[in-house]
């Protein structure tokens, strides 16, 4: 490997944190194991996970005043083999460090390889080259539900199957909160009827209550028939989804999740 320079803490720290977050990082076995494997010291086991890679990396640069550990770990933490079952993780882990290396001219391809590329000097076009419509939504403050249903589509900027597939996850998250099993419209009638209600946006006792729970319900139809069913039954070349029309139509989906937010059972 070529002789990278050492990596400012900053950027140390970012990428550990990555790594390391609670949430969606590598586990405390795996942190050990690739450490051992990089033949690098655990040197703050005792410590929370990105701590540990932090000081760990610290003390090898420290000692060889070099940045290839770093990139070496990276490597064996993102080998695609590991990810079979568990792309999703794959992906957010990726895309997350991506935004970090970008800063230092490093960029991790799809089969988890960090390899060489033109250092970014902005947050802005770090986020929107590692992915430029994610990076959009983010910047308009998207619902994270928006997210949870298209995440692959999103990184590859696929405009016609994110959309589709972020609006089939207001379905899900209707049958889910209702206990539903029909879609389109027959779910949406059902489940926020005015006369026989399973989901209320509000007490449906007056007037203006129910007129909200009606506009809202032909909105979440108008959205399945007017985009979803046609993109599900129509070739991509025939037809057209720019980036415009998609950032419109996923804050109409944002909007849409905001609301399920605040729904509830409705009881008497």
């Amino acid at each position: 490997m070529e002789k990278i320079l050492p990596f400012s803490a900053q950027k140390l720290e970012a990428a550990c944190k990555i790594l390391g977050d609670t949430n969606q990082g590598l586990s405390g076995s795996e942190i050990e194991y690739i450490l051992r494997d990089c033949n690098m010291t655990d040197v703050a086991s005792g410590m929370t996970k990105w701590k540990r890679l932090f000081n760990s990396f610290v003390e090898k640069q420290n000692k060889h005043q070099v940045g290839n550990h770093l990139i070496m770990f990276i490597n064996r933490a993102l080998d695609p083999v590991k990810y079979s079952r568990n792309n999703d993780i794959f992906e957010w882990r990726r895309n997350e460090l991506n935004v970090v290396l970008a800063f230092s001219g490093f960029n991790i391809r799809e089969d988890g390889k960090v390899v060489r590329t033109s250092i970014e000097t902005t947050l802005k076009g770090a986020r929107a080259r590692a992915g430029a419509l994610r990076t959009k939504l983010e910047d308009r403050g998207s619902h994270p539900e928006v997210f949870k249903y298209c995440t692959e589509e999103l990184l590859d900027n696929n405009y016609f199957h994110a959309v589709f597939e972020a609006i089939k996850g207001v379905g899900e998250r209707v049958r889910s909160m209702s206990g539903l099993t029909t879609d389109g419209a027959a779910l949406i009638n059902t489940a926020f009827s005015i006369k026989n209600p399973i989901l209320a946006l509000n007490e449906l006792s007056t007037e203006s209550d129910q007129n909200e729970q009606k506009g809202f319900s032909n909105m979440v139809i108008g959205l399945f028939g007017a985009i979803r069913n046609p993109i599900a039954h129509a070739p991509k070349i025939e037809w057209e989804m720019s980036e415009q029309d998609s950032l419109d139509i996923f804050s109409m989906v944002s909007f849409i999740h905001r609301k399920l937010d605040s729904t509830k059972k409705y009881t008497v």
